[in-house]
């Protein structure tokens, strides 16, 4: 874990002197259009921006935090699910309306194409922010010039990347994450069952088989000094093709296997001007064995700071012929001090159950998925720390998903 995350730190660093690739930010003016700037409050559900768009404009958005504040604690903002759960809390998103879509995350940096005329709002991914506010920046380029828009140059590129990591970053160090996703009077787990909506679970129950062998796994996994860490929160069930399969179609990436291969294959990438997104992650233990497959998530560069990861383990048992994969996920959000060693290591979001809800959302968007069930086990793990120390909560469940 050391060794993975000194490497992150030291690419975060370099990245942040685009002289090392030759690269510098370009200059040159954005395509015509229109500009507009905006102050959004953090503390507001949703601020209504007024520029009219039509089908086929582009919309540049770019934005600052001045601080979030204090995620808000009364009882009401503690149930509440984040609109954008793959969105750090506090992070900046965005709605288009009269249409029915879903948020968007933003960040700092952010390119929509309109497929319909609407509206464009912002707010705070939970709306719970006590202070603060976001300086956003639109530049609209309309239907008729998008066409001949100029694409981002490299170095332009690589300096919104770097600041949509930064941003990340500084949310999850200093406070912002998800952790005011925990009730602060019971300590116990916010409700999930505004983001388990948007899951299109079945209320079928499992079969007694599946459920008598999902009841014998192990609830955590482990480190290599047997300290116990994060809870098995997902199960795929499926062929090894159907899983990979499934897996590429949601956009996640395998992991490196080693810092080494994870130097060469970003400078690679990097001179070969592509995106790096197979940093490697550290070897934790299920069934007393390593991890079969590593798999992540992230914007380029920001996998640095933030990245939405799981390991996968394939159990000694079937079901109905199928392969069963075990997996364990969580969402990194910053750096820590890790309290076995005293080392820098990755800091986890406490609520990892926005993680389970993200890892089922990517897969059920691939359209690879027959269906998904959620399924609590006996004695679930609902409140734990895992081996570096850091807490987390969880209702317990698991989600257990059938590959086609």
């Amino acid at each position: 874990m050391r060794c993975e995350v000194l490497w992150s730190v030291g690419l975060f660093l370099a990245l942040l002197s685009p002289q090392l690739f030759g690269q510098t930010a370009s200059s040159a003016a954005p395509p015509a259009g229109k500009d507009f700037s905006f102050t959004v409050p953090a503390s507001q559900a949703w601020t209504d921006t007024g520029p009219d768009l039509q089908k086929g404009d582009v919309v540049q958005i770019s934005s600052t935090v001045s601080g979030c504040g204090s995620p808000a604690t009364s009882a009401n903002s503690q149930e509440q699910s984040l609109p954008v759960p793959s969105a750090p809390v506090g992070s900046l998103i965005a709605k288009l309306h009269p249409q029915d879509a879903a948020p968007l995350a933003v960040g700092a940096n952010k390119e929509l194409h309109i497929e319909a005329a609407s509206r464009l709002s912002f707010s705070a991914n939970g709306g719970n922010c006590t202070a603060g506010s976001f300086a956003v920046k639109v530049h609209v380029v309309p239907a008729n010039q998008a066409t001949s828009a100029a694409p981002t140059s490299e170095g332009e590129k690589y300096k919104q990347q770097l600041g949509a990591a930064a941003q990340v970053f500084l949310q999850g160090q200093f406070g912002l994450g998800n952790a005011a996703s925990t009730d602060a009077t019971t300590g116990n787990a916010a409700s999930s069952s505004a983001a388990a909506s948007t899951l299109k679970v079945s209320d079928a129950p499992l079969d007694s088989t599946l459920r008598k062998d999902i009841d014998g796994l192990p609830r955590r996994v482990n480190d290599q000094f047997k300290n116990l860490g994060d809870m098995v929160n997902f199960v795929l069930i499926g062929s090894e093709s159907q899983v990979k399969s499934a897996l590429d179609a949601a956009t996640w990436h395998p992991a490196d296997t080693s810092d080494t291969s994870a130097v060469l294959a970003a400078l690679t990438d990097t001179y070969e001007k592509k995106d790096y997104l197979a940093m490697p992650m550290s070897t934790l233990y299920l069934f007393g064995r390593p991890q079969d497959y590593g798999y992540e998530m992230a914007e380029p560069i920001a996998m640095v700071a933030s990245r939405h990861h799981f390991r996968l383990w394939k159990a000694a048992f079937t079901w109905n012929g199928q392969n069963v994969w075990v997996g364990a996920g969580t969402h990194d959000i910053g750096f820590a001090k890790d309290k076995r060693n005293g080392n820098v290591t990755h800091k986890i979001d406490p609520a990892v159950d926005g993680e389970r809800t993200n890892i089922g959302q990517s897969l059920q968007q691939s359209g690879k998925v027959k269906s998904m069930s959620y399924y609590l086990p006996p004695n679930p793990v609902q409140q734990a720390k895992n081996a570096t120390g850091d807490g987390y909560q969880s209702d317990g469940k698991i989600l257990v998903v059938f590959l086609k």
